[in-house]
């Protein structure tokens, strides 16, 4: 599944300009009645001082390849987010990408220091490169699943052991998918990732009709509430560090988000030091 620019830009900002409230953009007239809701092309043509024509092409995704700034100017029209419009300039290539490196083995040193806070490396496929034995722990002994299936949205979507790990699972899952979005956009000519698309739509329904949502949103923090088999309901807290110069790959740090969850990561922390790496596979 790799990317038709012009098309997915096409049906991006057609959906940006239909969810978007008139008076949100100041546009809104009294006694106009609406058939639709959203703006009008005409409205985002003159909210971006481009002709209505531009805009029907656009949306048609009729090959248009436009600037940096009729870009910045959709943006602003559309009340973009800052990784909406980050987007669109990764889509079209407008940023300069940075050149990918490889995996530094500091990175994956780092994963074990930070014990006995679990940490994993990501990279932007969001494959599991390094981790700690507190993560391994923690994510039901996922290192007992095939190489190749080490991967955060493959275990949360087709894994039957994660079905029921986290409370909010939906939330979790659409959460990763709008940043897993931001980062096909990203690395549009990376094969690996689209093949990794194209089998999560094609063997899981859920991931299917959440990619086609396409939303988009970066996450650098967050929490998860869990239901671990071993250890109990708790809830974790993370936070996503980008390398200065690796920004392709990722550490993710867990930390307990209350007392009670706490309690839960030192029991796990004990288990490791006792030798209890991961649960039974």
């Amino acid at each position: 599944m790799t990317v038709d620019v012009a098309q997915e830009l096409a049906v991006f900002l057609r959906g940006c300009r239909e969810r978007l409230a008139p008076a949100d953009a100041g546009v809104e007239r009294p006694g106009r009645a609406r058939r639709t809701p959203g703006l009008r092309r005409e409205e985002v043509a003159e909210l971006a001082g481009v002709s209505v024509d531009y805009v029907v092409r656009l949306e048609q995704g009729r090959g248009l390849r436009p600037s940096a700034e009729v870009l910045e100017a959709l943006a602003k029209a559309l009340r973009l987010s800052p990784d909406e419009h980050a987007y669109v300039f990764d889509l079209t290539r407008q940023w300069t990408a940075v050149r990918r490196q490889p995996a530094s083995s500091s990175l994956a040193a780092l994963v074990q220091a930070v014990s006995p806070l679990p940490a994993m490396l990501i990279n932007h496929r969001f494959d599991i490169c390094a981790w700690n034995p507190e993560l391994e722990l923690l994510m039901l002994g996922f290192a007992n699943v095939v190489p190749e299936r080490r991967n955060a949205m493959i275990l949360c979507t087709l894994e039957p052991i994660f079905f029921d790990y986290y409370t909010d699972r939906q939330r979790v899952i659409r959460e990763g998918i709008a940043d897993l979005r931001a980062a096909w956009a990203a690395h549009s000519d990376d094969e690996e990732l689209a093949e990794l698309v194209r089998m999560l739509c094609a063997e899981s329904e859920e991931f299917s009709e959440l990619w086609a949502r396409r939303d988009v949103r970066v996450k650098g923090n967050g929490r998860k509430d869990l239901r671990h088999p071993e250890f109990g309901a708790f809830a974790i807290e993370y936070d996503v560090l980008t390398p200065l110069g690796d920004p392709t790959q990722r550490l993710v740090v867990y930390r307990a988000a209350d007392a009670a969850s706490q309690h839960a990561l030192d029991r796990i922390a004990a288990a490791v030091a006792k030798g209890g790496r991961a649960l039974a596979g």
